[in-house]
This record gives C-alpha cells, sequence and structure tokens, in this order.
C-alpha cells in the first residue's frame, strides 16, 4: 500500500524531492541490466481474493485487483490455484471490451504478459489490439509490452510490431513500446535489426520513439553488435537530443563486451564537465552496468563523486553508479563514505552516497558502525539519516547489534518524523533481525501520538514478520476497528494482516464495515473502491465474501442480482445472518443490514 504524506508537510516535501531525484533511475533504467527484486509467490487465498474483485462491478475495484496481481510471480499459477487458464479468459475479455475503462484494460493486458502459458491462446487477440488505430493509445501500448513477454509465441506477428514503429502517423507512446517489444522478442525480430537502427539515427523522429529503439538495441545484445558504432555516434553528437544521447549510453551501457571499443568515449563524456550533465549522469550509469568491462574507468566515476565543483546532479549519478557495483566498488567504498560523513557536502550528494550504501550490502560491512553513528547524530540532515538506518537494514544479519538503536529512535518523540520513518521502513526491511522487537513495534503502531506516516510504516514492518507478528492479529485487528485512527494506519494495519494470515469473517465484517466511511469522504469514489478491494482480498475471495460484497458496502447496482435460485436465497440468508450476528459495534454495517435483510427476505419464499 502506497501512504501518502500530507500536503506541506517536511515529510511531504522530503518525499517529492526523493521522487524528483531518484525518477530516472527507478523508471528509466530498469529495462538495463539493474537486477530485479524476486516477485513472492502468491498463496491460493490471494489469488482467489483478486479474482474475486475482478466480478465487482465498479471499474476502480477491477483496476485495484490488477494493481495487486502484479505484485506477484504468476508464471506457476497451476501450483497455486486449480484453473489459472480462467484468469487468462477473465483477462482476456476484459483486454477485448472497448467499453470497460481503459486502466482496468492496462492492467489485463499486464495480467496477460505475465501468466506465461495459460495466455498463448490469446496472442492473436492481443495483436489485434495493438493494431486497432481507434483504440486507446495505453491499452494499444501495454498490448505491445504483453506480446513482448510472451516470447515466441508472437512470432507470427513481429513484422506487425515492426510496422507500427515505423508508421509515423502511428501515437509515438504505441512506436516506442512496438520497439521495446521487439527488443525483448529478441532473436525472432532479428531481421528487423537495422530497422530498428534507422529509426534511432533519425534525428526527425519524435525523441519517444528513438528512444523505444535505445531500448530494443540494448535489449538485442549481440544481435545489435553491427550497429554498436551508430549508438555511440549518437552518444558523441552533442547537437542531437540529450535525453536520447542519454538512452544511447544506456544501451552501450547494457550491450556489455561489444561496446568495449567505445568505453573511453563513453568515460570522456562523464568527465567532460561542459557537456549536458544529463548525458554525463548517464554515460556514469552505462559504465557502471558494463561492470568488468568497464573497470579501468570506475576510478574516474569515483573522482567525480569526490570533485565538489562539479555539478550535484552528475555526483548524484556517480553515487547511484558505485552503488550499483557492488564488490567491484570496494576500492571506493571509502570515498563514498567520506562524502556521507562530510557535513560541508551538498545534501543531495550525500544522500546519494547513503543510497549507494543501501545498494552495497556485505561490502559496505567494515563501516556498519560509522552508518550507526550517522543515524545516531541528531545534528545532522534528517535525510541522510533516514537513508543511513535503511543501509543498516540491508546489511541484515551484522546490523543485528544496531537493532535496539534504530527501535530506540522509532520511539524517540524528539526525533525529526522524516527519520522515524526511514527506521520504521529499516525494521519493515530487517526480517528475522526485527523478530525479537515485535511487541515493541505493536506498541509504537498503537501510539496515537505519533505522526500517522511513521506508524503506516510500523504496520508495514509487522507484516513484513509475518508469523513472529501471529501472536498479535487481534492487536492488529483491533486498530482496525479503532475510527479514531488515521486512515492509511488503519489500512496499513489492514495490507499487515493479509501478509500474516487470511482474515477470518469477524475481521472481514471490519473491512467491509469502513466502506460506509470512505462514502462520507471527499474523494468517494475512489475511497469506496479501495475498501471494497480490501474486502476480496483479505477475505480470500471465499463464498461468503462475494455474497457479503453483492448486496452490501455500496455494491453497484448493476451487480444485485434480479433473479435468485431457491438454494441461493438460503445461502445469502445465512451469511446476512451470520453478518448480523458478528457486526457488534458496526454501527453503519448494521444499518445497511437492517435494511438489506427485510428487502432481501421478499425475495424468499
Amino acid at each position: 500500500m502506497v501512504i501518502i504524506p500530507r500536503k506541506n508537510s517536511k515529510l511531504a516535501l522530503f518525499f517529492l524531492f526523493c521522487f524528483t531525484l531518484l525518477l530516472t533511475l527507478f523508471l528509466f533504467l530498469p529495462w538495463v541490466s539493474a537486477k530485479e527484486t524476486p516477485k513472492p509467490k502468491p498463496q491460493a487465498w490471494e489469488i482467489n481474493g483478486i479474482v474475486a474483485a475482478l466480478d465487482d462491478g465498479y471499474d476502480e475495484v477491477e483496476e485495484l485487483a490488477f494493481d495487486k496481481l502484479k505484485e506477484y510471480d504468476l508464471r506457476n499459477l497451476k501450483s497455486v490455484v486449480e484453473k489459472p487458464e480462467d484468469i487468462a479468459q477473465k483477462a482476456a475479455n476484459i483486454l477485448k471490451d472497448k467499453s470497460v475503462d481503459s486502466g482496468v484494460r492496462f492492467g489485463a493486458a499486464y495480467a496477460l504478459a505475465y501468466l506465461g502459458e495459460v495466455a498463448k491462446p490469446y496472442v492473436k487477440d492481443i495483436a489485434d489490439i495493438l493494431k486497432d488505430k481507434t483504440d486507446n493509445s495505453g491499452v494499444r501500448s501495454d498490448a505491445a509490452k504483453a506480446l513482448a513477454y510472451l516470447g515466441e509465441v508472437a512470432k507470427p506477428y513481429v513484422k506487425d510490431i515492426l510496422d507500427i514503429l515505423k508508421d509515423k502517423t502511428d501515437d509515438s507512446n504505441v512506436r516506442s513500446d512496438a520497439a521495446y517489444a521487439l527488443g525483448k522478442l529478441g532473436e525472432v525480430a532479428k531481421p528487423y535489426v537495422k530497422d530498428i537502427a534507422d529509426i534511432l539515427k533519425d534525428k526527425t523522429d519524435a525523441t519517444k520513439v528513438r528512444f523505444g529503439a535505445a531500448v530494443a538495441l540494448a535489449y538485442l545484445g549481440e544481435l545489435a553488435k553491427p550497429y554498436v558504432k551508430d549508438i555511440a555516434d549518437i552518444l558523441k553528437d552533442k547537437t542531437d537530443d540529450s535525453s536520447v544521447r542519454s538512452d544511447a549510453a544506456l544501451a552501450l551501457g547494457n550491450l556489455g563486451e561489444v561496446a568495449k571499443p567505445y568505453l573511453k568515449d563513453i568515460a570522456d563524456i562523464l568527465k567532460d564537465k561542459t557537456d549536458d550533465s544529463f548525458v554525463r549522469s548517464y554515460a556514469g550509469y552505462a559504465l557502471a552496468y558494463l561492470r568488468e568491462v568497464a573497470k579501468p574507468y570506475l576510478k574516474d566515476i569515483a573522482d567525480i563523486l569526490k570533485d565538489k565543483t562539479d555539478d550535484s546532479s552528475v555526483r548524484f549519478g556517480a553515487a547511484y553508479a558505485l552503488g550499483y557495483l557492488g564488490e567491484l566498488a570496494k576500492p571506493y567504498l571509502k570515498d563514498i563514505f567520506d562524502i556521507l560523513k562530510d557535513k560541508t557536502d551538498d545534501s543531495a550528494v550525500r544522500f546519494s552516497a547513503a543510497y549507494a550504501l543501501t545498494n552495497l550490502g556485505e561490502v559496505a560491512k567494515p563501516y556498519v558502525k560509522d552508518i550507526a553513528d550517522i543515524l545516531n547524530d541528531k545534528t545532522d540532515n534528517s535525510g541522510v539519516r533516514s537513508y543511513a538506518a535503511q543501509a543498516l537494514a540491508n546489511l541484515g544479519e551484522v546490523a543485528q547489534p544496531y537493532v535496539k538503536d534504530i527501535l530506540d529512535i522509532l520511539k524517540d518523540e524528539s526525533v525529526d518524523s522524516l527519520v522515524r520513518f526511514g527506521v520504521a521502513q529499516a525494521l519493515a526491511n530487517l526480517g528475522e533481525a526485527a523478530k525479537p522487537y515485535v511487541k515493541d513495534i505493536l506498541d509504537f503502531l498503537k501510539d496515537k501520538s505519533v505522526d500517522s506516516n511513521v506508524r503506516s510504516r510500523a504496520a508495514v514492518a509487522l507484516g513484513n514478520l509475518g508469523e513472529a507478528a501471529k501472536p498479535y492479529v487481534k492487536d492488529i485487528a483491533d486498530i482496525l476497528k479503532d475510527k479514531s485512527l488515521d486512515s492509511n494506519v488503519r489500512f496499513s494495519a489492514a495490507y499487515a494482516l493479509g501478509k500474516i494470515e487470511q482474515l477470518n469473517f469477524n475481521n472481514v465484517l471490519v473491512i467491509l464495515d469502513s466502506v460506509y466511511d470512505a462514502d462520507q469522504s471527499a474523494d468517494k469514489s475512489s475511497e469506496v473502491a479501495q475498501r471494497r478491494f480490501l474486502t476480496y482480498f483479505l477475505g480470500g475471495g471465499t463464498q461468503e465474501v462475494k455474497t457479503l460484497l453483492k448486496w452490501l458496502g455500496l455494491p453497484n447496482a448493476k451487480t444485485i442480482p434480479t433473479q435468485i435460485s431457491d438454494d441461493e436465497r438460503l445461502k445469502t440468508l445465512n451469511v446476512l445472518k451470520k453478518a448480523w450476528q458478528f457486526s457488534t459495534g458496526l454501527e453503519r454495517l448494521q444499518q445497511d443490514l437492517a435494511k438489506q435483510i427485510p428487502k432481501f427476505t421478499k425475495k424468499v419464499s
């Protein structure tokens, strides 16, 4: 769950700062050789809850269901649910239905992309949507991405994808994603590598499309070898668009050995203070992604990081690059740490040094005490201290002696809320090392005097502790019931419960009751959708849960059945009766039940 800080708060401003600073790294760099965090394998009840939400009737609930589906590894659903092909069919039907909200259709395309084998029967449908210029451009783009991940089965449509890429009358976003698809499809796109390279070289084409071509060539690796010089020439051409040059740098960074002849060119651009800072930063990333190949130039990256006269964004990029290099950055670890300790340096650069240490893991072990000292230094910058906490968390077992310090800072009301937020995030990532402090984290979560954003992260920490938090399920459920609490805290607690275990009927009713509170909020539709989705998901999509949401919690009128079988009438009445018995204290839910039960009994013989 994403917790949005309050507007104009210090925490909100920091998040805006972080977002601006790291936007490129998180959104534009992942297509290169950066390592992806493995997605968890879902439990059957989690998938069942998501699938149940896909039939809700509210587009926003279905969109939330697809968003949740993205969090899991969907490749081996056969070992989790009986008929994963049913999910693929449901997604395909939604994708093809132009009357459905485009956001929901995006999610359906994504699901098909990652469902693997069970999505194969729908390849032609996906390709038809990509080719349909009358359809929503965002949905067509997602259809291109879906084809990219379906691999060999998409081979019959490679020429269609290329035709879209070359069609300058088509939407630039769709064309860019068509290029991306060709790159991901690898060997089957071999006959069209020259076409992709020609688009990259065409300065009259849209920047976004040329970016897609650079991405495609990067993915194609050895197949793009004949065009490496063309890519390098674009990087060196100062008259070209800076974003295209930056993408060319990343493409070279992803090509490995074949980019070796151009290493000096990349390093020269990184060192050229007269060049665009954006391009220079990306040259640094390119060298980092080349890893062993670029080893002779790692000192240049470290020198730029240490040069206080250089542009701060370039230095920030240098820190990120060194952080990515792991073991290879070991000779420069002291340099990174010296910048982190230097309070006279630019705060953004120090922040990036702290961020680099969060990624270096084992290599940073010799500095674990120093990192803890920065965390404990109340005179230091809050953002730097916050990331120092997370650097400690990423060091795993070696940080065990400092878990108590982290917890003490969390509980210290005199500490800046931003630092406490980072500490709570660190606890969420510490896993085993934080287990002895489950009760302390829970007590903190229950403390109403603490900033709600910080408490929300504490709830996430509890959820990540899984089995260790099971003895406190009732306490967490009580937090859900407390309507005097901030809604972010309550729903972080709900997600925490969902990570610990499937909610029982009693606690499902607590989530359902919150739908009526959402009905009073300024953002009524999205709040109602969120709570309805949570009821499906955390309740595991059981028949009881689906029955409750069919009649209660502000259901969409179109989903309320007009004809009901005798068997269905009896089952529904039993569920409503059970809900009444367990709804003590849930006033709005009881009021709705009081209205719905008489209405329903009129339909019953």
